[in-house]
C-alpha cells in the first residue's frame, strides 16, 4: 500500500523504488553505501546514450556488489546465485574480448612494421651496379621508396598515437585526486592494461631491431 511504484516492475521501476525506500527499507538489508551503485546503475541503464566497454564493464561490476550484498541475506530460492554467475560471465567474456580486440590492433600494427624494415633491409642489399635500363627507372623508383617511407612514418605514428592513450587511460585511472568507487574498481583494468603496453614496446623495439 506505501510502495512508491506497484508491481508489476520494470527494471527502471526498481530502481526507483530503490531509490525511494532505500533508508526506511533497503538500507537496513544492505548497507547503505550501496545506494551509489543504484544511482550508478540508473544513470548509465537509461541514459540516451551507447555504451562503451568501460561503462559496460563498471555496470556488471557494480550489479555483481548489489547481487553479492543481498545473497548474504537470503539466496531468494536460488535466483540470486544464479544471476551471479552469468553476471561473472558476462565480466569474463568482456574482458577477454577487450583482450583480444588490443591485441589484435597491436598485432596489425607490429605486423605491418616488420613488413616494412624487410623490405627496407632487402633494399639496402640491392647491388648498386645498375643496368641502363634500371637508371632510367630510378626516378619511379625512388618515388615508390617515398611512399614507403611515408606508410612506415603512418605506422609509427599509429603506434604512437596508441601508446599515448594508453598512457592518458592509465595516468586517469591511478589519479589519487579522482579515487571514486568506480575509479578504484578499474585499477586492475590500468595495471592489465600497463603489462600489455610493455610486451608491446617490447615486440616494436624486436621488430626494429629485425
Amino acid at each position: 500500500q506505501i510502495l512508491y511504484l506497484k508491481p508489476p516492475w520494470t527494471l527502471a521501476n526498481l530502481l526507483k523504488c530503490y531509490k525511494k525506500h532505500w533508508m526506511a527499507v533497503f538500507g537496513y538489508v544492505v548497507p547503505r553505501s550501496l545506494l551509489s551503485t543504484i544511482e550508478c546503475l540508473s544513470k548509465h541503464l537509461y541514459a540516451d546514450k551507447p555504451f562503451d566497454s568501460s561503462t559496460v564493464r563498471i555496470l556488471l561490476q557494480e550489479s555483481k556488489k548489489l547481487l553479492h550484498a543481498f545473497s548474504c541475506r537470503s539466496d531468494y530460492n536460488g535466483v540470486l546465485p544464479q544471476a551471479y554467475t552469468e553476471v561473472t560471465k558476462l565480466c569474463e567474456t568482456l574482458g577477454e574480448v577487450r583482450a583480444a580486440l588490443v591485441e589484435q590492433d597491436l598485432s596489425e600494427d607490429i605486423m605491418v612494421l616488420s613488413e616494412n624494415a624487410a623490405c627496407e633491409k632487402m633494399e639496402a642489399m640491392v647491388p648498386s651496379l645498375q643496368s641502363t635500363e634500371e637508371k632510367e627507372l630510378h626516378p619511379s623508383f625512388h618515388v615508390a621508396q617515398e611512399n614507403r617511407h611515408q606508410e612506415i612514418w603512418s605506422v609509427l605514428e599509429g603506434v604512437w598515437n596508441t601508446m599515448n592513450l594508453y598512457s592518458v587511460e592509465l595516468f586517469q585511472k591511478l589519479d589519487p585526486s579522482a579515487a571514486t568507487m568506480a575509479a578504484k574498481a578499474s585499477f586492475e583494468e590500468a595495471f592489465l592494461g600497463l603489462q600489455k603496453l610493455l610486451a608491446a614496446v617490447k615486440d616494436i623495439r624486436e621488430g626494429i631491431g629485425r
